[in-house]
């Protein structure tokens, strides 16, 4: 996941959760919104409707027959959106002249995903109503917004972050043409079970639980819920050397509980979390990681509390990648947990080697039937 980066003073608490107010000002941005119609959920629900809002940075270049070349799909976290990638820590390391994903280079997108951010979500007004979308939904709703929105047929490089890192996986699987390569980072590719099923699980359950959640009709936010599920938050995306750095004291722990943590609350809504949240229940890209034929540089960092590195997962899974490569970030002053994703002067070596390892693919072929999933099926939950 990926709430935003959520600072703990400097240090990232947890998918995502940003300060909107330290964004990099001076990038210019273009933002949109994409409408795509009569959109079909798996779950079988349909929406006349399905606003998808993105922002993107720099210019389209173009080959001989008019085809995007330059394209770069940046991905977010649980509860976050594309603004994410304008803070300071991320688009100052790799947005200027001469760095990695330079303006004058590369076309950037950065959309919100179903739920999330300006795009069509519950709390637009359907409440609990809103179709169960899950992460095959939201993968095929950005392909939609590239394909038919913007005319994007191919990418340099998709870039995903927790959520948007699992993401890619179901990118690489569903889509093996679409991308030069893959930057997944912070996830592992297979099943969400274990200690990070139980804490989400919480969190879902302390929001169904609540009296005052009333089946997701509430005409106030149900507070107790929402003040256990930003506790879990809290710990589920915190960094312990940079928390222990950051609060030394009982004292000074305490105070940030008091201050930062309900403070939060009134961020939050109970529907769009819980979405959020249960959006990852039939996440698993396992079975079919060798469909995957772009080259992927994975990368997570040995404080990721969501994504404990001595599961053994990452070493196990990694050798099942045609191109891939697996890097663990060692906990430093540099890693911020899961939300380490967003501050790039801890992995940018690792992009400039993907970059690299992968020339650009050239486009072949028709655009796949973007109006049916039978013609682009995902493996991922099947």
């Amino acid at each position: 996941m990926n709430f935003c980066t959520r600072a703990l003073a400097s240090a990232a608490m947890l998918f995502t959760v940003f300060a909107f107010g330290q964004q990099a000002a001076q990038y210019q941005v273009t933002e949109s919104d994409f409408v795509a119609h009569n959109f079909k959920f798996r779950s079988g629900e349909q929406l006349a409707e399905l606003r998808l809002h993105y922002r993107t940075l720099g210019k389209p270049a173009r080959d001989a027959n008019g085809r995007v070349t330059n394209a770069v799909l940046l991905l977010h976290g649980t509860g976050g959106s594309g603004q994410q990638f304008l803070q300071p820590q991320f688009a100052d390391e790799l947005f200027g002249p001469g760095q990695l994903l330079d303006l004058s280079r590369y076309f950037i997108i950065a959309p919100d995903g179903i739920g999330h951010g300006h795009s069509s979500k519950p709390s637009d007004g359907m409440h609990a109503h809103f179709p169960q979308y899950d992460y095959d939904d939201m993968v095929f709703a950005h392909h939609l917004l590239l394909t038919e929105g913007l005319g994007v047929q191919h990418l340099r490089l998709i870039f995903g972050t927790s959520m948007g890192c699992m993401h890619s996986f179901i990118w690489g699987e569903t889509y093996p043409d679409f991308t030069d390569a893959l930057m997944p980072m912070a996830c592992l590719p297979v099943q969400i079970a274990g200690r990070n099923r139980v804490w989400r699980k919480l969190l879902m359950d302390a929001i169904r639980s609540d009296p005052d959640w009333k089946e997701g009709e509430y005409a106030e936010e149900p507070t107790r819920a929402l003040r256990t599920a930003e506790s879990l938050l809290a710990i589920a995306g915190s960094a312990p050397l940079l928390m222990q750095k950051n609060l030394p004291t009982q004292q000074a722990a305490d105070k940030y509980v008091a201050d930062s943590i309900e403070s939060r609350i009134g961020s939050l809504d109970a529907n769009d979390l819980l979405y959020q949240v249960n959006a990852s229940r039939n996440y698993d890209p396992s079975p079919h990681l060798e469909a995957i034929t772009a080259p992927v540089m994975w990368i997570n960092s040995a404080d990721d509390f969501i994504n404990p590195p001595e599961l053994g997962i990452a070493e196990k899974q990694s050798k099942r990648l045609k191109k891939g490569t697996f890097v663990l970030l060692p906990i430093s002053d540099k890693t911020h947990g899961d939300g380490t994703h967003t501050w790039a002067a801890a992995w940018k070596e690792y992009l400039q080697q993907i970059l690299d390892q992968s020339p650009h693919r050239a486009w072949s072929g028709e655009p796949r039937d973007s109006n049916s999933r039978s013609a682009a099926p995902s493996l991922a939950s099947q």
